[in-house]
């Protein structure tokens, strides 16, 4: 079945999540803010995410456009409010669904199911390619797997799209318009997460900023994937 993100910060709630979740064999995990919520995503590859809107640290429409900034993982939003102005906003901002509080088991159940299945039916709908190789990189976009030097690499969804899109234009530097514009979709966007990405990328390829192997950072230029020399 599902990986599920659970971010409530009502308890109850959260429990009641839980429970039905698992005994519809999902597998489940749960946070109640929204900055556990971005560290969960930043590292771990979910199929759906419910988010509540009311979250101590962060009002949840604001937690949505920073989680979009990271990944694109399916997201529900589960809240009390009934807004239809916010319900609009939120669906522009990226949300994939919208439930109002209390809803029925079977409700989010339909509703989950329905995500899920938009999803998959999008990522089947990439053509077939051949494995990109970069030095010991291995990089497959159709199965979405990579590999360094034969070991499984774990990255999150956007950074495969980063590493793999880099990958494919081997050598060449990319500005940080561009890929903003073809791994996030974004016409403008913050330096900084490129930035953030680029650095959990080195650490899974064991190097750094200052000893890179194969990400290279031209200052005021952009990025660029090679093998080591």
């Amino acid at each position: 079945m599902a990986s599920v993100l659970v971010v409530e910060d009502d308890q109850f709630v959260r429990s009641a999540l839980i429970r039905h979740l698992t005994e519809a064999s999902h597998t489940v995990r749960s946070v109640g803010t929204a900055l556990e919520a971005l560290r969960e995503v930043a590292h771990i590859r979910f199929d759906v995410v419910i988010l509540d809107l009311g979250l101590p640290d962060l009002d949840g429409s604001e937690a949505l456009k920073m989680l979009r900034g990271i990944t694109d993982v399916p997201v529900i939003i589960a809240t009390a409010r009934d807004d239809e102005a916010e319900i609009v906003r939120l669906l522009n901002d990226g949300a994939d669904d919208y439930l109002t509080k209390p809803f029925s088991v079977e409700h989010l159940s339909a509703r989950m199911a329905a995500v899920l299945r938009r999803s998959r039916a999008t990522a089947g709908d990439v053509p077939p390619s051949s494995v990109i190789r970069v030095g010991g990189l291995a990089i497959d976009p159709l199965r979405r797997q990579a590999e360094l030097d034969g070991r499984r690499l774990d990255l999150t969804r956007r950074e495969f799209d980063l590493l793999a899109f880099l990958a494919g234009r081997p050598g060449v530097v990319v500005p940080r318009k561009e890929l903003l514009a073809e791994v996030w979709q974004q016409a403008y966007g913050d330096d900084q997460t490129i930035d953030v990405h680029l650095s959990w990328l080195r650490r899974k390829l064991g190097e750094t900023a200052a000893r890179p192997r194969y990400l290279h950072t031209l200052r005021g230029v952009g990025v660029k994937l090679e093998p080591p020399q």
